[in-house]
């Protein structure tokens, strides 16, 4: 587990992100593509709630070996039920940048008193579906939505690139 370079790119993402949402026009967060894809709205207002909500809460929970089960989530829920379709782009990255900042502060404050080695990342929950999910699993899907996200983002740019584009081609960028 290399979870000093976890948390390297888990500390650049929120600016990566922010650099790729100024990159669509203001009128364009609530376009959706035709494939029924999240808007840039959906998803990083999911992004910001995913933070502490979901990956923090549950990463704290399972390296304070606490007992009982997680606190129930609904991410493909809250997608209508918190509305984050209306949610403006630059609140939503405001939130995820500082929810990740606290995230990351945490994490490097658990490694810093035990050392990256000494950090016990086999510690485990077991989830009805996943079975066991250790510490360093979370950290590593942590990093690894960031990317999920990302993708679904470029693709999102592509769509819009399509979009745009027409009545021409976009093939002469390549396959997607």
């Amino acid at each position: 587990m290399d979870a000093p370079r976890l948390l390297q790119r888990l500390t650049a993402f929120p600016a990566a992100l922010q650099t790729l949402c100024e990159g669509v026009a203001e009128d364009d967060h609530a376009w959706r593509p035709e494939d029924g894809g999240w808007c840039v709205r959906e998803l990083v207002a999911h992004l910001a709630d995913e933070e502490g909500e979901d990956f923090r809460a549950r990463l704290e929970f399972v390296l304070d070996e606490r007992e009982g089960a997680f606190a129930p989530i609904d991410p493909e829920g809250w997608v209508a039920a918190r509305r984050y379709r209306d949610r403006p782009v630059a609140q939503s990255l405001e939130r995820f940048a500082t929810a990740r900042v606290e995230t990351v502060a945490r994490l490097r404050e658990r490694l810093d008193a035990a050392g990256p080695s000494d950090l016990d990342w086999s510690l485990h929950w077991t989830h009805p579906r996943f079975a066991d999910l250790h510490a360093g699993d979370l950290l590593g899907a942590l990093a690894a939505h960031d990317a999920l996200h990302l993708r679904q983002l470029a693709r999102l740019l592509h769509s819009l690139a399509e979009r745009d584009a027409a009545p021409y081609e976009v093939g002469y960028a390549g396959s997607w």
